[in-house]
């Protein structure tokens, strides 16, 4: 049976879609400096990172994992003290330095139920226009919770149209926070995509997000029937000519590495002209065994990916190192050298070497 649709349903859509997302980093852009080369990865953790709730911690591998007592809470404290160094910040106040595009769509889905129910449902409660109706959402169970708690500190109780807004507000974080897995995924993409344009804007380079196999110049278009291949992000050099398909993933599940091969597979099968396409992954996977197998892949004797890019690998090796300042683990280790030899490269490497 199809799941139905509700009003706070449609409105989650609108606040967490393409179009509200293409809003708000139109807004961050605006407000902020021009983007410099070197500081793209902080931009995308300042977007998009979060602190996961149960740890308290810059979120960098799965929260099951990574609680107390467990190897990733080590690793994930590591990474926690790096990042908030590297922003400035003591590392209780670097939760306020991220995840901005995700509060912000919080607060548009608050908003947007504080605007009032749809002409139908207004229809639905007009016969009761006598009657003190509790809205939509209301919850004084909430709000009694939050005003006990905060009494003390309180000169005098907050106005009724107050709390409602705090409920609101709080109710769409927690309900939303399945949402995040979207954010991550769909706005991962269209932050890089934004931040190659801006940097790329005097270079000739353009990138694109969600493009059909078929559309592109050098391929067979999609033939009737057939459901187009989408390709994360395809970047294009107008100067040189030179163009990359690009696989962006937040993190990579083991179903999403047979995925890769299945999909150059299909971009060979399907080119119709002999000019090379670059192949690029770009993640902010911390597991070091998929970072290792994605640098290692291989496919028609050649490597699979001509260049795997991480946002900040950095900060991956921070996470990797013990107490002593030591990668012990054979396969971290690898991820190590292959940082240190260039084929597992930063964001701004990337970018750097598309703008040449």
């Amino acid at each position: 049976m199809a799941k139905r649709t509700t009003e706070f349903d449609e409105a989650a859509q609108r606040a967490f879609g393409a179009e509200n997302r293409a809003r708000l980093l139109d807004l961050w852009f605006a407000d902020r400096p021009a983007v410099e080369l070197g500081h793209a990865w902080q931009e995308v953790y300042r977007l998009l990172l979060w602190v996961d709730a149960t740890t308290g911690l810059a979120h960098c591998y799965e929260s099951d994992k990574a609680q107390p007592g467990r190897p990733w809470y080590g690793r994930s404290l590591a990474f926690h003290v790096w990042l908030s160094d590297r922003f400035g910040v003591e590392p209780t106040e670097l939760a306020e330095e991220l995840d901005w595009m995700f509060r912000q769509a919080v607060r548009d889905l608050a908003a947007r139920q504080r605007a009032g129910l749809s002409e139908k449902a207004q229809a639905q409660r007009a016969p009761y226009a006598d009657r003190d109706l509790p809205e939509p959402g209301a919850d004084p169970e909430l709000a009694e919770i939050i005003e006990d708690e905060l009494a003390d500190w309180l000169r005098e109780p907050p106005p009724e149209e107050v709390w409602t807004r705090v409920v609101t507000l709080v109710q769409a974080h927690l309900s939303q926070e399945n949402k995040r897995r979207n954010l991550t995924g769909e706005g991962f993409e269209d932050v890089v995509v934004a931040l190659v344009n801006r940097l790329g804007a005097d270079s000739g380079v353009r990138a694109r997000t969600q493009v059909r196999l078929g559309d592109l110049d050098g391929f067979y278009p999609t033939r009737e029937g057939d459901k187009a291949k989408l390709i994360d992000l395809v970047v294009e050099n107008d100067r040189t000519g030179d163009r990359a398909l690009v696989t962006a993933k937040w993190s990579v599940r083991s179903d999403r590495e047979e995925q890769f091969k299945s999909d150059f597979e299909a971009y060979t099968r399907l080119q119709s002209d002999n000019r090379p396409f670059g192949h690029v992954l770009v993640t902010n996977e911390f597991d070091p065994a998929r970072l290792v197998r994605a640098c290692e892949s291989r496919t028609q004797n050649a490597p699979l990916f001509t260049h795997v890019v991480h946002v900040q690998p950095r900060g991956v090796l921070a996470a990797y190192r013990d107490a002593e300042g030591a990668i012990r683990h054979k396969t971290q280790r690898k991820v190590r050298e292959y940082v240190e030899a260039g084929r597992l490269i930063g964001l701004d490497d990337w970018i750097a070497q598309l703008l040449d």
